[in-house]
């Protein structure tokens, strides 16, 4: 029997950016973060189990916070992105703090990855119908291929930028058949009458992305031939990148995917969704993604409270 899709929710850098987990502000009115948003959705949609990556200094905040209270609604794993786990002859250069990225991350829960998977980033609302699309996409079965078969819920540029600050954001070109072709990361983006305008001389001039352009936010649907790759990949990062910046180097999901498709090693469908994401890049963010939370359980696309009354 097919292993059933597995939701790995990344949050090695959550604590990190909260500055402790005990400091993540509720978005919802009974005290629910973003995070209880997408695994309710994953389960609604057809998930059984999460898998959260995280690091081994902030566990026992995450258990506190999130993991003791998730376990009562779905079966919850969990692995630890370590700075140290590398590939034999790989070593930490000196002053190194940060960690590796979200490809990297990855490779520290393979050994708990039976099958097909699904990837969010942990403080991002994606919206009910993605998982359900990346669910049904994950559960479908497909010939055997010595290419493998990726995909990625791409959301409209429009329904993805911050009005209080700009952010980085994966622009995605795809063919007549839906299939991605390549991502191009842009930071420096901010929205735009347009749409949404990138600047990468620090503002001086400004290009243009339409509406409607498709990006990645980091909702990709792999499988376990995914980490027959990664491994060698990650050493020609170490080889090549982190010299150039020993510290501040990452090993990206997006980057990843990418050159698997360049090389011919994979395809990637394009699931889009319609739905708007939010997430809590700025801390101002956290008063607009609080009303479009209130909003949703006014038109009852969510129960009050979120996982019912203890």
């Amino acid at each position: 029997m097919a292993e059933k899709p597995v939701l790995v929710i990344l949050a090695a850098g959550i604590g990190s950016r909260y500055g402790g987990l005990k400091q993540i502000d509720p978005v919802g009115a009974d005290g629910e973060l973003l995070i209880d948003y997408s695994i309710y959705d994953a389960v609604k949609a057809g998930f059984k189990k999460v898998l959260f990556i995280i690091k081994n200094e902030i566990k026992d905040d995450f258990m506190e916070v999130i993991g003791n209270r998730m376990e009562r609604n779905v079966e919850m794993l969990y692995a630890c992105q370590e700075i140290g786990l590398l590939p034999r002859g790989c070593r930490v250069p000196e002053g190194r703090v940060k960690p590796w990225g979200t490809a990297h991350a990855l490779m520290a829960a393979e050994h708990l990855i039976d099958g097909p998977f699904a990837v969010i980033n942990a403080d991002d609302y994606y919206g009910p119908s993605a998982y359900k699309t990346i669910f049904d996409w994950l559960s479908a079965s497909r010939e055997p291929s010595d290419k493998s078969h990726f995909a990625m819920v791409g959301y409209r540029i429009e329904n993805t930028v911050s009005d209080h600050g700009v952010v980085t954001r994966g622009i995605c070109m795809a063919d007549e058949m839906g299939y991605l072709t390549s991502i191009v990361e842009r930071s420096n983006v901010e929205r735009s009458a347009g749409g949404a305008r990138f600047s990468e001389d620090g503002g001086v001039s400004w290009s243009d992305i339409p509406r409607g352009t498709l990006v990645s936010m980091n909702f990709w649907g792999l499988d376990r031939s995914f980490f027959s790759r990664v491994d060698r990949d990650f050493v020609e990062f170490m080889e090549k990148s982190v010299p150039i910046d020993p510290l501040k180097s990452e090993f990206l999901l997006p980057s990843e995917i990418n050159s698997q498709i360049q090389r011919g090693m994979a395809d990637v469908k394009v699931l889009e969704s319609r739905d708007s994401w939010f997430g809590v890049t700025y801390r101002e963010d956290r008063v607009e993604a609080a009303a479009a939370i209130a909003e949703r359980h006014r038109n009852k696309i969510y129960p009050t409270p979120l996982w019912g009354r203890a």
